[in-house]
């Protein structure tokens, strides 16, 4: 069994194209998710990138994204090592 996630790194592009899709105004999404709309924007914007379990859990189900559906996180880097 895996540890659970200390955060998340999200992609702000997905975020805010899920957003625009489904007809949400910045405004309307963080306050379904319970966040503040400049988060929000930082999130969209990828100055911020990071967020905890319970602020992913609420994007995801504001967007509604099932929980196996990882389109919200940002693109895992290939190893090259």
């Amino acid at each position: 069994m895996t540890a659970p996630r200390a955060t998340y790194e999200v992609d702000g592009a997905a975020i805010r194209r899920l957003r625009m899709e489904r007809g949400f105004q910045i405004a309307d999404l963080a306050r379904t998710a319970r966040i503040t709309g400049s988060y929000l924007s930082r999130l969209e914007t990828g100055v911020r990138r990071r967020v905890r379990p319970p602020t992913y859990a609420a994007l995801r189900t504001a967007l509604g994204v099932e929980a196996d559906d990882d389109q919200l996180l940002a693109p895992s880097e290939p190893n090259t090592e």
